[in-house]
């Protein structure tokens, strides 16, 4: 996850880290004088949500800005949730074969972004992995957590496998606004709802008249403006812990969020350890069925819409680094690897669109 200086400031290394910057940055004004930064927040889809913003310090229209941020918060809920029962998805997963679904518009938007890099990831990235995901303990289903859960054994994971075999995507039919229920399919947002929900939030900004602002959703950022001093959104990305104390460790990293999101899966906070000592993370690879397990400790994917950052940084952590350098060469992805070495350091791979920003 990236962390918003605010809260990094307490961590912040010696070592002088590494600044990455937008290649073009918009001209524009800090925000005028008589605004004063503003923030609300609260807890959403199982995390945090943050907004920092410049406005009237006591605008007439503060406690309506406030509403329509929460609406869309639980709109994506009631929408994309699998966790409750009312919800958009989980009526399509429960759908029978043959049933159309209608979709509302939002629904709609994260479901052509989810297809279009599941299509172009060659299914890193897929968004018919539920079967999976409950079986491993990291959906609606037995949590990984939850008193008597166990891993699934080799007939769980063929089970699962069978019913969201690697290609699952493209059984999918949309037909405008309907999307067909082959038989089976269960869809799961969990790794694309959260950046969505960022872009909607600053959508809503923005109608109201805010240039400047930023959003965080569980370590999901987006920044659009200026600090009220001149300078971007300044946030660091949070380093993934080293095996031991006198491990090797990355260069700190430090990202003017100016137009830009960032967003970060790694292997070290929804995660646990089987019985037979394996370290299970929710990020799966999706042709052997299991949790990766490639050596990634996290990537973190800069782009100008949190969405598809939150996507892709799914699709590569899912990966060997190798395959997702080439895919992320291929796309132009500003993508940064932490990667945990046999001595239990952790070094680093950068794409060259990242390494682009770094000034």
């Amino acid at each position: 996850m990236a962390l918003t200086e605010t809260r990094a400031a307490a961590h912040r290394p010696a070592a002088p880290p590494r600044v990455l910057l937008p290649l073009q940055a918009t001209p524009m004004a800090p925000p005028a004088l008589g605004l004063v930064r503003q923030q609300r927040g609260g807890h959403t889809m199982g995390t945090h949500w943050q907004v920092q913003w410049y406005g009237p310090e006591h605008a007439p229209a503060g406690p309506h800005l406030t509403a329509a941020l929460q609406q869309v918060l639980d709109t994506v809920i009631a929408q994309m949730s699998p966790w409750q029962a009312d919800t958009v998805i989980s009526h399509y997963n429960r759908a029978p074969a043959g049933r159309w679904v209608e979709l509302p518009e939002d629904f709609l938007t994260v479901l052509r972004c989810a297809l279009t890099i599941a299509e172009d990831s060659d299914g890193a990235f897929d968004p018919c992995a539920g079967p999976l995901v409950d079986a491993w303990g990291f959906g609606p289903g037995p949590r990984h957590d939850a008193p008597g859960f166990r891993p699934p054994d080799a007939r769980d994971r063929a089970r699962a496998q069978a019913a969201a075999p690697h290609g699952s995507w493209r059984r999918l039919r949309l037909d405008g606004t309907r999307l067909l229920q082959p038989g089976g399919i269960r869809l799961d947002f969990s790794a694309i709802a959260k950046g969505h929900a960022v872009d909607r939030l600053v959508q809503t900004l923005q109608a109201a008249g805010i240039a400047h602002a930023l959003v965080d959703i569980g370590g999901e950022l987006r920044g659009i403006g200026l600090r009220g001093d001149g300078q971007p959104w300044w946030v660091g990305l949070e380093a993934p812990p080293a095996a031991h104390a006198d491990a090797g460790g990355p260069t700190p990293t430090r990202i003017g969020l100016h137009g830009l999101a960032v967003a970060t899966s790694g292997d070290y906070r929804r995660c646990y350890t089987d019985a037979d000592g394996r370290h299970r993370a929710h990020t799966l690879d999706l042709r052997t069925g299991q949790p990766a397990d490639h050596g990634v400790a996290s990537v973190s994917v800069v782009h100008a819409s949190c969405m598809q950052a939150d996507a892709w940084s799914t699709a590569l952590m899912a990966l060997p680094w190798p395959e997702g350098l080439a895919l992320a060469r291929l796309y132009g992805l500003a993508a940064l690897w932490r990667l945990r070495d046999p001595a239990g350091g952790l070094h680093e791979q950068l794409s060259p669109a990242l390494a682009a920003l770094a000034a």
